[in-house]
């Protein structure tokens, strides 16, 4: 038996997400799955180090699965890439020992909001960044943002439909810079809840808008209640960068 560890990337656009649902448009796994058991003749199922939502797109996504295949791993991340849709890429493979968990072992993960701010949209980022024609203070965003930093309970910004074993998270690092027309919002965290990040990110564009006054985000933090919070900024904007073990 063996335990391979893929590295993903994809355009989450045409996807229900990343895990499988019944009745409802393909999902990453279900995709990535059947071309593997096409390849190795044999029933696989992916773990992955994360779900992201319908829209939500990947540039280092993390899975594992287990095997009796003896395939070389070269060959396999080849003929998977010459089965998947353009928009599903696996991108390294290797070989991890038996206990290995994508989930359970990864330390933290990174996801990356993209905003483009200026007045007219981009035709060819549409589906990977949120239009924003309305001006921003940064420096807003930033301060507002540090509040966030440590272990809190998040839940004024999970949504308010799921409600996950606890809201208690720890975000390590909010980095918010700014480069041409694009903002860009880096979140480091242990773990996320269900459209948690989507919910700070909106809710700090209301902020840099001057929708929300001066220390919100604090008072947000501490209400404990969704309906305290900004709107979920567009799933189309979020990508996950990168899982830490």
């Amino acid at each position: 038996m063996r335990n391979l560890k893929l590295k993903i990337e994809y355009d989450g656009t045409n996807y229900c997400g990343w895990q499988v649902q019944r009745n409802i448009r393909q999902s990453i796994q279900a995709t990535i799955e059947k071309a593997l058991q096409k390849i190795l003749q044999e029933k696989v199922r992916l773990i992955a180090s994360g779900r992201t939502d319908a829209g939500v797109h990947a540039q280092a996504q993390i899975a594992n699965f287990k095997t009796k295949s003896g395939i070389d791993l070269k060959k396999l991340q080849g003929a998977l890439n010459g089965l998947l849709p353009a928009d599903v890429v696996i991108s390294g493979i290797e070989e991890k020992g038996l206990d290995f968990h994508s989930r359970f072992d990864a330390k933290s993960k990174i996801y990356r909001y993209t905003i483009l701010n200026r007045p007219y949209p981009a035709a060819l980022l549409r589906n990977t960044v949120y239009f924003y024609p309305f001006p921003l203070d940064i420096t807003i965003m930033r301060k507002e943002a540090r509040v966030l930093l440590g272990r809190h309970d998040f839940s004024s910004f999970r949504a308010s439909s799921k409600l996950e074993r606890g809201p208690v998270r720890t975000i390590k690092s909010i980095k918010i810079t700014k480069d041409k027309d694009s903002i860009y919002m880096d979140i480091e965290g242990d773990g996320f809840l269900y459209n948690m990040v989507r919910n700070i990110a909106g809710t700090l564009i209301e902020s840099g808008r001057g929708k929300l006054p001066e220390g919100s985000i604090k008072k947000i933090l501490s209400a404990k209640d969704r309906r305290s919070a900004g709107p979920a900024a567009p799933a189309r904007g979020l990508c996950l960068v990168k899982v830490k073990y």
